[in-house]
This record gives structure tokens, C-alpha cells and sequence, in this order.
């Protein structure tokens, strides 16, 4: 698998970076009146289209080829969605004294969205981890995602997410769960169109799969741009309602201090966790980067799906987060890449790396359309 082009020292992701100038104009020009209601509705159609993308682009399949190494997989799991909200909630402690109840309503809900995929693997990859118990980890999660985080959303963060309202979840399962069904249903029937199509003519291939992939760079155009627009109109809504006035850059500063401390223990538990429970190096480096990290592209959308006008505040944990992470787990798969039991597995076995590069180069085919690059 290629891996990262960036340095491990990571300057700023370019998505970041045009989430952030998208921040900014907001800011300067925000939309109001009908422009607003426009961008609003573009908005609620543009997060339908990526949970359709999402559901055409995940091989429910090949996840579930997966199935044989569970015990990795739900360790995955319970970092994801239990320890990670446990945290959370006991960051409740802090507020108002360090967070705002709105930093720490974002804060929540970064704990509960689901894991990345795409880093995951090139991060496992480059620390010569198991690449596809990373895949199939990365694919589980989402597939939870879909519907955990909502309802867990709902049920922790109460009125700040809409609780557990018909409308609210009716909305829910509206704007995430039917698109990205349909995705599935669409992308399950042209496998099987191609399974048949094989069969009678010796050849064929995966319509709906086949088309992704020929067309990944403009539908990772499309992706990257509908969350834009989600920021934009989020950010919009925010700068209008005048809740920006409720941060400083004093509680800025305190909420990355609890961020850094918040993926320290988790990089720390991932790792040292799975070593108590058993697991070998290479399905310790895949749980370490699966199950510390947190889905931007997964998370953003849900979140003005559920916040709605407070969407901005509530996005801005998990966009820090998001970039936090990439450097951090940057430096350590490097330094894992060095470590003496890969070395040490890499003689005793001189094919290991280019199974790794193989199964790398197959991960990259899976995911390069699940999620946008930062996903």
C-alpha cells in the first residue's frame, strides 16, 4: 500500500485546511433569509447522498468475510462505542469549570461516533499491522455507526441532540438510515447481477462496484464538497444564533488539552489493553489505530442531522480531534514500523512485507471510496 505522502511531523491535512476556510467564510458571510433557507435544504440533500455513497461503497461481504477474527473485531467495537463514551461522560466533571455545556454536548458526541476506515489502513500498513483485520474493523464500525451513534446520541446528549422524539428519529432515519440501505441494496443487487453475468458469459464484473471505482475521484469530489456545504450551512446557522459569542480562546485551548489527554488514554488502552487480552503485535497495531480514532466524514454529517442550528459548536471538537489524531498516529506508526517485533517478524518471514503491501493495495481499492481522504 502507497503510504501517506505527508511527513510523520504532519503539517495541517489540505481537507482540514479548506474545512477550516469554509469555517472562515461562514464567519465573514453568512447565509441568511432565503439563501439560508437554500443552503439549508442543499444541506439536508447533500447528507442523503453521502449515506447512499457510503452504503453503495461498503462491501457488507467482504466485512463479513471478517467474521473468523471476532474477538478483535468487538474489542474494536467496545473501544468505539463504550469506552470511548465512558470517557466522555466522565468528562462531564469539567464542566462549566473547564468546557462550556456546548463544548462538552461536542465533545459527547465525538466519543460516539463510529471509527475511520481509510486512515485506519494506512496507518496499520505503514506500522506493518494486520491490514485486513483493520479493513474489516474499519468496515464493522461504520456499519454500527449508522445506527448506534444516532441512538446513542439521542439517548446521552438528551435535548442537546433532539432526544428520543418521533420527529427526531424520524429524521434520522430519513436522512442516514434509508439513503444508506438503498446504497446497500443497490450495491448488493450488482453483485449479484455480476455474480450471474460470470457465470453465463465466463467474465463480467460488479456494476455498481465497477463504477465507483472508475468514477472514486469525482464521487471524492462530490463527497469533500457535500460536507463542505454542511459545514458551510452549519457554521452559518451558528454565526447567525451569536453562539460563537460562548467561546473563547481560553476554553479553545482547555478543550485540546482534554482532547490530547482523551486520545493519549485511548492510544495507551488500545495498545496496552490488547496486549493483556492476548492479542500478537499485528492485531495490536490494528486495534491501537481502529479503535483510538474517530470517523470526521461519519461524523459531520450526523451532526447536523442532530444538532441542527448548534451543529457548528457541535462539530468543532470532533474537527480538532480529527487533525489531532492524523499527526499523533502519524509519528507512531512510524515508530512501529522500527519497532524489534516487526524487524524480528519481517526475518523470520521475508514474505510478510509484501503480503502486507498486497493486502495494503487491496485495502486501498475497499476504502478509497468509503470515506473523504480524511476520513
Amino acid at each position: 500500500m502507497k503510504r501517506p505522502s505527508r511527513p510523520s511531523w504532519m503539517p495541517i491535512d489540505p481537507y482540514i485546511a479548506a474545512l477550516l476556510g469554509t469555517v472562515g467564510l461562514a464567519a465573514l458571510l453568512p447565509a441568511r433569509g432565503t439563501p439560508a433557507d437554500v443552503a439549508s435544504g442543499a444541506s439536508t440533500a447533500a447528507v442523503a447522498l453521502l449515506f447512499f455513497l457510503y452504503g453503495a461503497r461498503l462491501s457488507t461481504r467482504e466485512a463479513m468475510d471478517g467474521l473468523r477474527h471476532w474477538r478483535l473485531h468487538l474489542t474494536v467495537l467496545l473501544c468505539t462505542f463504550a469506552v470511548f463514551p465512558l470517557l466522555g461522560l466522565a468528562a462531564k466533571g469539567l464542566v462549566p469549570y473547564v468546557l462550556t455545556p456546548a463544548l462538552y454536548s461536542g465533545l459527547l458526541f465525538l466519543t460516539l461516533v463510529p471509527s475511520t476506515i481509510q486512515s485506519s489502513i494506512a496507518f496499520t500498513s505503514m506500522a506493518r499491522g494486520n491490514v485486513p483485520a483493520a479493513i474489516c474493523a474499519g468496515s464493522f464500525s461504520s456499519l454500527a455507526g449508522i445506527v448506534l451513534t444516532p441512538l446513542l446520541a439521542a439517548w446521552l446528549l438528551g435535548h442537546s441532540a433532539g432526544g428520543f422524539s418521533a420527529d427526531s428519529l424520524l429524521k434520522i432515519v430519513l436522512q442516514l438510515l434509508v439513503p444508506f440501505l438503498a446504497g446497500q441494496f443497490l450495491r448488493r443487487c450488482g453483485e449479484r447481477r455480476g455474480r450471474a453475468q460470470r457465470v453465463r458469459q465466463g467474465g463480467g464484473g460488479r456494476r455498481v462496484g465497477g463504477f465507483l471505482s472508475r468514477n472514486k475521484k469525482v464521487l471524492g469530489l462530490v463527497d469533500r464538497g457535500s460536507i463542505l456545504l454542511v459545514v458551510y450551512t452549519a457554521f452559518s446557522q451558528g454565526m447567525v444564533a451569536g453562539v460563537w459569542n460562548q467561546v473563547t480562546p481560553a476554553r479553545l485551548g482547555a478543550l485540546l488539552g482534554v482532547e490530547a489527554v482523551l486520545l493519549a488514554v485511548m492510544l495507551s488502552l488500545t495498545w496496552y489493553g490488547a496486549k493483556k487480552l492476548g492479542f500478537g503485535r499485528a492485531d495490536r497495531v490494528a486495534i491501537q489505530f481502529a479503535g483510538s480514532k474517530k470517523s470526521l466524514a461519519a461524523g459531520l454529517p450526523m451532526a447536523s442531522v442532530l444538532f441542527g442550528a448548534e451543529a457548528s459548536l457541535a462539530v468543532l471538537p470532533l474537527m480538532l480531534f480529527h487533525q489531532m489524531q492524523l499527526m499523533v498516529c502519524a509519528v507512531i506508526a512510524k515508530r512501529r514500523s522500527r519497532d524489534p517485533e516487526a524487524a524480528e517478524a519481517r526475518a523470520v518471514d521475508p514474505g510478510t512485507e509484501g503480503v502486507s503491501s498486497r493486502a495494503g493495495s487491496a485495502a486501498s481499492r475497499t476504502a478509497a471510496g468509503t470515506a473523504p481522504r480524511s476520513g
